[in-house]
């Protein structure tokens, strides 16, 4: 794992395609967006838990794990907690 630090608009690039850019701190909480291919899986790992955990109990819709479904263009913003 690389731990890297950045102030509000300063980005980081992963790989040559995806952007993660901070673009809000408030308190113990921030805002990042993410610009990412289409085909480029994002989501929450708590979501990802959930649902992987609902495939193998035989509850999901199917048995395709949720990080091989195809989603909706990225350019999203996702909330976390800092710490």
């Amino acid at each position: 794992m690389i731990i890297l630090s950045r102030k509000v608009n300063e980005t980081i690039v992963v790989g040559t395609v995806i952007e993660v850019t901070v673009l809000e701190i408030l308190g113990e909480r921030f805002k990042i967006g993410v610009d990412a291919p289409r085909e480029v899986i994002l989501a929450r790992q708590e979501l990802v838990d959930r649902v992987d955990a609902r495939i193998g109990a035989g509850t999901g819709p199917d048995d395709t794990p949720l990080r091989q479904v195809q989603h909706e263009p990225c350019n999203k913003t996702i909330s976390s907690r800092l710490g």
